[in-house]
């Protein structure tokens, strides 16, 4: 495995993405809310499956949780659906969780090799891109160092990335499991906690996504994600089935770098802002009482 180029987090009058990740997270809680606008959910609020449903659920959701969350996480492929209308939306979508001072989590969950990698790194985590998010989810099953040029472009530009390393779809076991006791699902938390050697501080940028509906896995495979010092983003918290002291129990001792996210169980409750708000108070307040 490459080790990390020392220094390259430190750019001048840069801070890092976990470090302004770990501020968020004790000043607000550690809620992250999904923004995607399912065609269903679309129809739930009244709104028409077009770009002008997308952008008036993106912004609404977006004035009404930005208070309370560290972090909004838009699903890419949900406006990718639209075209390239519907992109232009994402794009200001991310630009305006920037103006609410909420950081963003680019939903997309890319991974290629070589010269597209770096492409993809370009879109969605250089200075000046029109898609530029706070950080990205990337998916390494064609190997954690194919993922280089993001890991090397977000330390550059003060941003994180959000690794796959334990998904709770049943089909996740049959490639992150694989390996016993040195799982692929392991390996990919090693290599994100060698990657944080990089960062100083208290919290590294470089992430993993763990699915809060994991279960016994994360013991059952000996993970020791408190040793990644990175954030860990937990999707599947309310309609996935997951609570807030479920979260707490299964990642034990990582608890304090969990981002819990919540999607669809905030988003039912629109499209009044003021159910939005109150349904992402409830998630926060069990996140920060568990």
């Amino acid at each position: 495995m490459r080790m990390p180029e020392a220094g390259t987090a430190d750019t001048p009058g840069r801070e890092s993405f976990g470090s302004r990740l770990g501020r968020a997270m004790a000043e607000r809680g550690p809620l992250c809310v999904g923004i995607d606008p399912h065609p269903a959910l679309l129809q739930q609020w009244g709104l028409a499956d077009d770009v002008a449903g997308l952008e008036r659920f993106s912004r609404t959701v977006l004035d009404a949780v930005a208070p309370l969350a560290a972090a909004v996480k838009p699903q890419v492929a949900l406006y990718e659906r639209h075209g390239s209308a519907g992109m232009a939306v994402l794009e200001r979508t991310l630009a305006a969780s920037t103006e609410a001072g909420v950081l963003s989590i680019a939903d997309a969950k890319r991974g290629d090799i070589g010269s597209t990698m770096a492409a993809y790194a370009d879109a969605w985590l250089r200075d000046g891109s029109a898609l530029a998010a706070d950080s990205v989810t990337l998916s390494p099953y064609l190997g954690f160092e194919s993922l280089r040029p993001a890991l090397d472009l977000a330390a550059q530009s003060g941003r994180g990335v959000f690794v796959l390393a334990l998904t709770s779809n049943p089909e996740g076991a049959s490639v992150q499991h694989v390996g016993g006791a040195d799982s692929v699902a392991r390996r990919i938390v090693r290599a994100a906690a060698t990657e944080n050697q990089r960062y100083a501080g208290d919290l590294g940028s470089v992430g993993l996504v763990v699915g809060a509906t994991v279960g016994t896995a994360l013991a059952d495979l000996d993970l020791d994600l408190a040793a990644v010092r990175g954030p860990i983003l937990a999707p599947g918290l309310g309609a996935q089935g997951a609570t807030a002291a479920d979260l707490r129990r299964t990642f034990g001792d990582a608890y304090g770098q969990v981002l819990g996210t919540s999607s669809r169980d905030i988003l039912a409750a629109g499209p009044e802002p003021a159910a939005l708000k109150e349904a992402a108070r409830r998630t926060l307040d069990a996140l920060l009482a568990a």
